[in-house]
């Protein structure tokens, strides 16, 4: 019995793979294209700007600029001034960033809870600072500090002292942490509370079948489900305590001998850019700040991705 093979199959020609191949659609790039553009423009063009200007220095006897490759970097990382006030908000971010995210993370779990009344109005409450100015918020606060004119200046008088002086050099940081945590503690308490909403609901009730209490099901399966939040939280508090500016610029008119111009790193950039005419220096500043910030951001993000797996 003999068996007679198949006829081969011809192997598809080049037209038919390219006309089966899906094509590459760039009609979801037309949608992003808008934001792209003013990214480009809003934020990459000024950083690459602000590097150009950090490789070159203005002579003053001689006029013009001159190309200095790193030397203003080199002077940067041995200016005085600088690390004075990068001292300063690194003692600041130590200490008001665990405490404003504790108070956030407890308002937050106490909102979450079914045992809270009026847990709407009280979410509202704690969020609406977030709501109000930072340049009104300072002036306020400024003003209640004063002790000359303000709730301070009251309390001495009632008093009989002159003890309370939240503005004086001792208080001041610690006074404008307590503007920073009232402005942003809603802001936090919203995203660990988003996030505590879509925890799925099989994992309290195996909590609850294994027995654990309110605390144990906190620390067991609500902190834990939040991680990635806490992480995100903890690195927007990062970066906004590396721009502190606002508070400290405006609080410096009610006391000029103690906040000076270089009280932190953006207003130390901000005041030789606009103060002292030295662009070229001010971008350097701006420049080593990011990298720092973006570093300290990226190590914090690592470890929590650790912790995470």
């Amino acid at each position: 019995m003999t068996s007679t093979a198949a006829p081969p199959v011809p192997a598809p020609s080049r037209q038919a793979t390219a006309a089966r191949r899906p094509r590459r659609k760039w009609r979801g790039w037309l949608f992003v294209a808008p934001f792209m553009l003013v990214f480009a423009l809003t934020f990459v063009a000024p950083v690459v700007y602000a590097f150009v200007l950090s490789l070159f220095r203005d002579q003053a006897f001689f006029g013009g600029t001159t190309f200095v490759g790193a030397d203003n970097y080199a002077q940067v990382l041995a200016d005085p001034k600088f690390w004075e006030s990068f001292q300063r908000v690194l003692v600041f971010l130590a200490v008001q960033v665990p405490i404003m995210l504790l108070l956030a993370l407890v308002a937050a779990l106490a909102i979450d809870s079914a045992r809270l009344h009026a847990a709407g109005f009280f979410r509202i409450v704690i969020f609406l600072p977030y709501a109000v100015p930072a340049v009104v918020a300072a002036l306020m606060w400024g003003f209640i500090y004063g002790d000359h004119f303000g709730l301070a200046a009251d309390l001495n008088h009632l008093l009989g002292t002159d003890a309370i002086k939240p503005l004086s050099a001792n208080w001041l940081l610690t006074s404008i942490g307590n503007i920073v945590t009232w402005e942003f503690v809603g802001y936090n308490m919203l995203i660990f509370y988003s996030a505590l909403k879509v925890i799925p609901k099989e994992l309290f009730e195996a909590a609850a079948i294994d027995g654990a209490g309110t605390f144990r099901t906190i620390l067991s399966v609500k902190l834990p489900a939040i991680r990635g939040a806490i992480v995100i939280a903890t690195i927007f508090s990062i970066i906004g305590s590396f721009q502190l500016f606002n508070e400290p610029n405006i609080m410096r008119n009610l006391v000029p001998n103690v906040i000076g111009t270089f009280y932190t790193p953006n207003m130390y950039a901000y005041n030789l850019s606009f103060g002292g005419q030295q662009y070229n220096y001010s971008a350097t500043v701006a420049i080593v700040m990011g990298v720092i910030t973006a570093i300290i951001a990226y190590v914090v993000q690592l470890r929590g991705s650790r912790k995470g797996m």
